[in-house]
């Protein structure tokens, strides 16, 4: 596909969102190099999320916004050398920039009534649930007439001398080293004083544990030490310590990781490192759609599925404690030693 002139495609991908949700894009820009070898593939990201995506070789060129530019900024974003935009996620004032923009094909979903801003649209309702967000990405392709078929899991890309520093951080611990990722955005979170007890559980049983996370996140848990039973020395603690790309190369550096379904998940996923993830049971936290494409266990609470968290008004209000820190250990042990590919768990 060649616009008049005979030149190759530029087409922009615009998904400008959380580094899991980016991630789980990067399947889209894999498929349109397959189908579109010279088109030049741009990515419009976030800007905190953007060094995720870095060094990965189907994107030519990536693009940042904060969320605070002026609509004469975006639409001057959009004329910069775009022939076609597909909006991975419909969002409404990128989408009418471009409309102004005057991008000549501009895809997204037709089930919007800002929709009508695109010329090209896909009719596939997600709130359904029934395929993998990797899966409804790549179809948005189909308003660029292509047909990708089998979907591809995303993958991230570490530079060498990248490895080589998360190797060097993690040198010397015990093995299996497991990094735990306490916080993330979730309606729900497994408890930090659990994640705390988990701390020492995996470091009694000979786990070399390594702590991951934002300031903020840091802030959280050490507010929930326990002076009397302090976190044991050997405990490598890099919360509020890691950018982006460090967080990643000690995650690959690792043998497995314990979160949310959060960001780090996905990483791990992504990097090949098998994950323990800890899923709450609304509807729209469906493994189906979100979990990690990876190895590993993905653990959800044997409680109905909701529609959304009401906390402690629902019955099941203490839905994600019902998992227990010896539950947790007793998967870490395994995906360490016997790596599979990943699974859902009710427990």
């Amino acid at each position: 596909m060649r616009v008049k002139d005979g030149s190759p495609m530029n087409v922009l991908l615009a998904r400008p969102d959380g580094i899991g949700d980016e991630i789980l894009c990067l399947p889209v820009a894999s498929a349109l190099r397959l189908l579109l070898p010279d088109a030049r593939i741009i990515f419009l990201s976030s800007e905190y999320a953007a060094p995720i995506l870095d060094h990965h070789p189907d994107l030519d060129e990536i693009r940042t916004i904060t969320g605070r530019e002026s609509l004469r900024e975006l639409v001057a974003l959009f004329r910069r050398a775009i022939d076609a935009v597909v909006f991975l996620k419909p969002f409404k004032r990128l989408m009418w920039a471009a409309f102004l923009a005057r991008v000549p094909i501009r895809v997204a979903t037709g089930y919007r009534w800002y929709s009508l801003l695109a010329n090209r649209r896909v009719y596939e309702h997600r709130k359904d649930f029934s395929k993998h967000e990797t899966a409804y990405n790549v179809g948005m392709l189909a308003g660029l007439g292509l047909q990708p078929g089998i979907v591809s899991p995303p993958n991230l890309v570490l530079a060498d001398a990248e490895r080589a520093w998360g190797q060097a951080q993690l040198r010397g611990m015990p093995t299996p080293r497991v990094v735990l990722h306490p916080g993330g955005f979730a309606a729900r979170r497994w408890r930090v004083e659990q994640y705390y007890s988990l701390v020492h559980e995996l470091n009694r049983k000979g786990v070399g544990v390594v702590l991951t996370g934002s300031q903020a996140e840091a802030d959280m848990f050490n507010q929930h030490v326990n002076s009397d039973v302090p976190v044991p020395a050997s405990v490598l603690n890099l919360m509020g310590q890691l950018s982006l790309r460090e967080l990643m190369a000690v995650i690959a550096a690792s043998h497995a990781v314990v979160s949310g379904a959060t960001g780090p998940a996905h990483i791990a996923a992504a990097c090949g490192v098998p994950n323990v993830s800890l899923f709450d049971p609304r509807r729209n936290n469906l493994p189906t759609r979100w979990q990690p494409l990876g190895k590993g266990i993905v653990l959800r609470p044997d409680v109905p599925t909701c529609e959304k968290c009401i906390y402690d008004a629902c019955p099941y209000w203490d839905c994600l404690d019902r998992i227990t820190v010896e539950t947790v250990a007793r998967q870490v042990m395994e995906v360490t030693q016997q790596p599979a590919q990943l699974r859902v768990v009710h427990v």
